[in-house]
Order: C-alpha cells, then structure tokens, then sequence
C-alpha cells in the first residue's frame, strides 16, 4: 500500500492534540480505480480530532482528473454527503467523474462522522450519532472527544489532501448534500476565503428551526440554543459581517420542489435565502427544480451545472 504522511514536529517531540494538527498524520490508499481517464481511490487514516485510537480508522474517496500531476496540479472541491451516508455514495451515485475530468478537478469525499467510537447510543438512531455528525465541533461531554467533524473538514483533512502532490490544496471549493449541504455552507461562512465558491442540493439551511437540527444540536452542542446559532446557516449570514470578507462568497443551491423533506420543514431554503438577500457579499442563488426530489437521481441531473460553477471560480 501506498502511504501518505505529514510529520510536523516542535522542539523535535511530535505534539498529539485533538485541537491542533500537529500530529503524525498518515493515509494509506486502500484500492484505486480507473474511470473516465482518471482515478478513483480510497484511503485510510487514524484522525487526531476525532478521537484518535479510540474510533475506527477514518476512510475518504477521492477522484483525481487525467493529467493531474506534480507538474500540473488541480484545484479540488469538497464533497459533503448526508444523513447515513459514507465517503462513497456521491462517488458511486452522482456520475460527477465525467465533468471532473474534463474540467480537471479533484474531488474529495470524506464520511459523515467517525465510526466505532463505542459511545453509549450512536448506533441507535439513523439521524443522530454514526453517519449523522452534523459537522459540528460537539461540546456536549458525551461527544466533544470524538465528534468534530468540522475541524475534520475544515482543518485536519485538508492538511492530508496538501500532501497529495497533484492537488492545489490552497485552490478550493465545497459542496454538499442535504446534511452536507448544510455542512457546505457553514464551512464557508465561518471560514471567510477559505473557499472559492459553494454549492449545495437540498441543504439543511436552518436546524435550529427543524425538527433534525434541534435533535442534532441538542445533543451534540447541548441545550444553549444561542450556541446552535454558530452552526446555522441562516443565522451565520444573517450575522455575517462585510469587514471579513475580501471578495464576495458566491453560492448556488438546487432544490427539488417534491422534495418530501421540503414540505415537511426540515430544509428551510427560503430562510436562507432571505438572510442572504440583505448581505451584497452573499451572491446565493437557490433555484426551484420543480418536480425532483432529494435523492442521487436530482443531484445526477444537476452535478455537472455545479462543477462548472465550481471550475468557473477555480479556474480563474
């Protein structure tokens, strides 16, 4: 197997903290696969900020376009899957490789939550706890060791993705899916310029008013609703202040009209959309795609509208 790893070392001891990545990062690629020119593959590694030893080993899927080389490095974009999903589901069901190689974008794939952690209850519900990680840093005491996926996103997977010698790590966007749409947009607001742009299909643009995302941050961030309002979307641009960003965030959102989890409430893009109206910063466009719901059929139908958006900011 083939071994990926940054050592960062102070005062020539290695430095272990869930907080910081100064930490022996490793990733073994476990299996690579040809497609449309370019590669699929899989990896492995222990994760500092989730727990290290104590959870399973981390898995994530990427795809790196034809030509992508040391020489001729690519930007990449984030993929964020949702409620139960694993770092394969978008790879095997969003037919994006097609649009990835002809564009000349990596794609990375991460799961949804650390696995095997032995925590008391999170194998029992399929919208909290394993594949639910919501990424949120928890600070609930039952799950702040293990359950952090943002920094996981945010900070440790990216330092791993920076020693892939054909990937820009520095040229990047995000997106995500119903959960990971909801990941996709608070990773962007809270991290002005990290990303060049964000997409997102059928997001959870506003938990702290529907029914996933009180469950979610009740139990991951406790009862202090005002501390909820740091992982929401809407609130994070309804708060967001133009003195942090140095250039526009630009946005687009699909959303399907028969989506079921629409009309149920647990999506809430009109929301979103209207804290994004006040802010000229904001350029979030949510279109209506009426009649698709919220499965891999509506992403298929529209991932090549969003990887051109993608490519149009990376490329510039």
């Amino acid at each position: 197997m083939t071994k990926l790893t940054m050592l960062c070392k102070t005062g020539g001891n290695i430095k272990r903290s869930r907080l910081e990545l100064s930490y022996l990062l490793m990733a073994e690629l476990v299996k690579t696969t040809l497609c449309f020119g370019g590669k699929v593959q899989k990896w492995k590694h222990k994760s500092s900020v989730l727990g290290d030893d104590e959870c399973n080993e981390m898995v994530f899927s990427t795809y790196l376009p034809p030509g992508a080389s040391a020489d001729a490095k690519v930007p990449v974009i984030y993929w964020l899957s949702g409620l139960t999903c694993t770092d394969e589901n978008f790879i095997t069901k969003a037919a994006a490789q097609r649009m990835a190689a002809e564009l000349g974008v990596a794609l990375v794939c991460p799961d949804t939550s650390p696995r095997g952690c032995n925590i008391e209850g999170e194998d029992e519900n399929w919208d909290f706890g394993t594949g639910a990680g919501f990424y949120v840093n928890a600070t609930a005491d039952k799950w702040k060791k293990n359950y952090n996926m943002f920094s996981y996103v945010t900070e440790e997977l990216p330092s791993i993705v920076a020693k892939m010698e054909e990937i820009d790590a520095s040229n990047c966007s995000i997106m995500g899916h119903s959960m990971g749409g909801h990941g996709s947009l608070i990773c962007s607001l809270k991290n002005p310029g990290k990303y060049k742009s964000t997409s997102a299909f059928s997001p959870i643009c506003n938990p702290v008013n529907c029914p996933w995302g009180k469950k979610a941050f009740g139990g991951y961030l406790g009862d202090n609703e005002e501390e909820w309002k740091q992982w929401d979307a809407t609130e994070l641009a309804r708060n967001a202040s133009e003195d942090s960003w140095k250039a526009p965030l630009n946005i687009l959102i699909d959303q399907g009209t028969a989506d079921n989890f629409l009309s149920d409430k647990q999506l809430l893009p009109e929301n979103f959309q209207e804290a994004c109206n006040s802010k000229s910063f904001i350029q979030a466009e949510v279109r209506m795609q009426e009649g698709y719901d919220h499965s891999y059929y509506f992403i298929q139908t529209f991932i090549n509208d969003h990887l051109q958006f993608h490519a149009k900011y990376l490329k510039q």
